[in-house]
């Protein structure tokens, strides 16, 4: 009996012994909180809209309990930064916290920046000050660069428009052209929110414009959204439209990038990149490629359905690194309506031992010259004219004939390598 009570007897004094150790506080300026970070770095952020929220701990492993008189921006409000102390907003303060020895706080942080006067982005900084009873100050850095930016929450373009604007467009809603009517787009920059994008029954004329997703910040610290595919939803040409022209554009991260249906393309030194769906879809069409990029695509990068098409000084490449169960590079298909292609001086390869699938018939007419493709070679080669058919043990071929193909970090550079064959015969995109 002695010896158990003995036992509580020392059960209850060491817990409240830890009790008191952890219930302590000391003023001790030597004992100081420690941080996850001590620069909270958002990414380039656009004017007026809010951000994804960050986050970073405080931890007190300086052996005591420590108080704070305060949490504070520097700025007091003024910058733009929200913060969220362990639940608790700065408003604009926050007064007597407790970080016992050994617990850790979570702060949130996030941003709405105010327009600036620069066209270019600016430095937008605050400090998160983390004032101790000791009379200790800590500072967490917090900065993003803000962008001015014009929004659009949705436009409708019943007659002819040309917009050309220095600062970028934010476009919250899509963009409807009416039929009898054509937008004219020059040197501008277009940022599509999800789910949004460009509905074509008239005319879309493009020269010097970027077209892709609004998210500016990081899926991880390695990918930027940038990169990621299906940021947007693309272009769509409906049956009947003028059609869509577009000149020394790039359009990236789309879900289809362009779907035509029934009317007009015409691509010139363009770059179409990274889609979700198709780079381009086209039905029925007249479509003209010329020194252009199309890569990247969940399905095919180029897929024609009884069009009339000509492709010249192109690269269409498949590498698409988030499914094995990626679409062609190159497909064409006779419909109800006869099919023409003549494609020259173009590069067409990819991951696959095969990334060109054609379905015609005896009113097809299709020709292939001055080439690399990479498929197999048919017995009967009427139609290809002085060919490189690449196979999978070439010592130069896929990936290996551009500068940087990183499917990890989705990282691309697209130019030929001068060991390529394709380089000296100047096939594909002349850059």
């Amino acid at each position: 009996m002695m010896k158990r009570l003995s036992l509580f007897l020392i059960a209850v004094l060491t817990l409240l012994t830890a009790c008191s150790d952890n219930d302590s506080f000391t003023t001790d300026r030597s004992h100081r909180l420690t941080f996850t970070c001590d620069t909270v770095l958002m990414d380039t952020l656009f004017a007026k809209v809010p951000s994804s929220t960050y986050s970073f701990w405080v931890y007190n492993q300086s052996g005591d309990g420590l108080r704070l008189r305060t949490v504070r921006l520097e700025r007091a409000g003024q910058s733009g930064f929200r913060v969220n102390v362990d639940g608790t907003f700065l408003n604009p303060v926050v007064n007597d916290l407790e970080v016992r020895k050994g617990d850790s706080l979570r702060v949130f942080v996030e941003l709405t920046a105010f327009e600036n006067a620069s066209p270019d982005p600016q430095l937008v900084e605050d400090n998160l000050l983390f004032t101790l009873e000791s009379g200790v100050e800590q500072k967490v850095n917090l900065r993003s660069y803000s962008w001015n930016v014009e929004k659009w929450d949705q436009l409708n373009v019943t007659s002819n428009t040309t917009i050309e604007s220095a600062t970028p467009i934010l476009v919250m809603g899509d963009i409807n052209i009416a039929k009898g009517a054509t937008l004219t787009l020059n040197n501008t920059e277009l940022y599509f929110h999800s789910g949004v994008g460009i509905i074509v029954n008239g005319g879309l004329v493009a020269e010097g414009c970027l077209f892709r997703g609004d998210r500016l910040d990081h899926m991880f610290d390695y990918l930027p959204y940038d990169r990621v595919s299906g940021q947007w939803r693309g272009v769509t040409v409906n049956p009947k439209a003028v059609g869509c022209s577009l000149t020394d554009c790039d359009i990236r991260n789309a879900c289809d990038a362009l779907h035509a249906d029934s009317t007009v393309v015409s691509l010139s030194d363009c770059v179409v990149h990274n889609s979700k769906g198709f780079g381009l879809w086209a039905h029925d069409s007249q479509v003209s490629i010329n020194n252009s990029l199309l890569t990247n695509s969940l399905n095919d990068c180029v897929a024609l359905l009884g069009c009339e098409a000509v492709i010249d000084q192109t690269t269409i490449a498949q590498f698409y690194p988030l499914s094995a169960l990626r679409g062609a590079a190159l497909r064409f298909k006779a419909t109800d309506k006869p099919f023409t292609l003549e494609c020259s001086n173009t590069l067409v390869t990819g991951y696959a031992d095969d990334v060109i699938q054609g379905e015609v018939d005896e009113n097809s007419d299709y020709s292939f010259s001055n080439c690399l493709l990479r498929t197999p070679e048919p017995e009967n080669t009427e139609g290809f004219n002085d060919i490189i058919w690449e196979k999978k043990d070439d010592d130069i071929q896929g990936t290996k004939h551009f500068v940087l193909i990183d499917g990890e970090k989705m990282i691309y550079d697209f130019r030929l390598k001068e060991e390529s064959p394709a380089y000296e015969k100047e096939i594909g995109k002349q850059q």
